[in-house]
């Protein structure tokens, strides 16, 4: 079995990061979070740790009782797209409606260490594919690793917990480029989309 603990382990680790990657609500959050250097540890923080919980749910074996029961699936769904929507509005208007000044990335952050805190909970725990790329997605595949199904899981872990770090210090890297008004409107809209887009969809399927 030790053998086969680093196959495992990496194969949970790629898995968990193609999940992961791909642009979301969420990533959009935490880079936007990163770049302005607010709460950057209390949101990486909450995205590894919510991920966490949810993969070892999935590699417990909660994948089977939330398949049980879609009206489960299809209330976050609806309680996600709402609030996508609502949050995509909000950064629409801001790329449309710019305040005139440019993005301060230096100093102590300003901002509301409560404000980012509920809003990056209910980007992760109201996102109803959260738990269909956790919960069911990675839970399922862990299965198949036998009684390595939770070095498997440590690896998706591990693969959540480098990539948040990495948007959410990385985003400090990009604070010059998005220093610029012109840039960070385009930021703005980029997270408009992405979230009215996502939004719409989950509403979409749901009803």
């Amino acid at each position: 079995m030790n053998s086969g603990i680093l196959p495992a382990a990496l194969a949970g680790f790629g898995t968990g990061l193609s999940l992961i990657v791909a642009i979301g609500a969420q990533n959009a959050f935490v880079l936007r979070q990163g770049a302005r250097r607010q709460a950057v540890l209390a949101v990486v923080g909450i995205c590894f740790l919510s991920d966490a919980v949810l993969i070892a749910l999935g590699v417990a074996g909660l994948g089977a009782v939330v398949t049980a029961w879609p009206a489960a699936l299809t209330a976050v769904s609806v309680a996600g797209g709402i609030f996508l929507l609502g949050y995509g509005a909000l950064a629409a208007r801001r790329a449309l409606r710019p305040a005139g000044e440019a993005l301060d990335t230096q100093g102590d952050a300003t901002g509301s260490v409560r404000t980012a805190v509920l809003t990056c909970l209910a980007l992760t725990w109201l996102n109803p594919h959260v738990y269909l790329d956790t919960v069911l997605l990675l839970g399922s595949v862990a299965s198949d690793q036998g009684s390595l199904r939770w070095v498997f899981g440590a690896g998706a872990m591990l693969a959540s917990l480098v990539w948040f770090a990495g948007i959410g210090y990385g985003g400090r890297l990009l604070g010059g480029v998005l220093s610029r008004p012109r840039a960070w409107r385009l930021l703005d809209a980029l997270v408009a989309v992405t979230m009215l887009v996502i939004g719409g969809t989950l509403l979409a399927r749901a009803l």
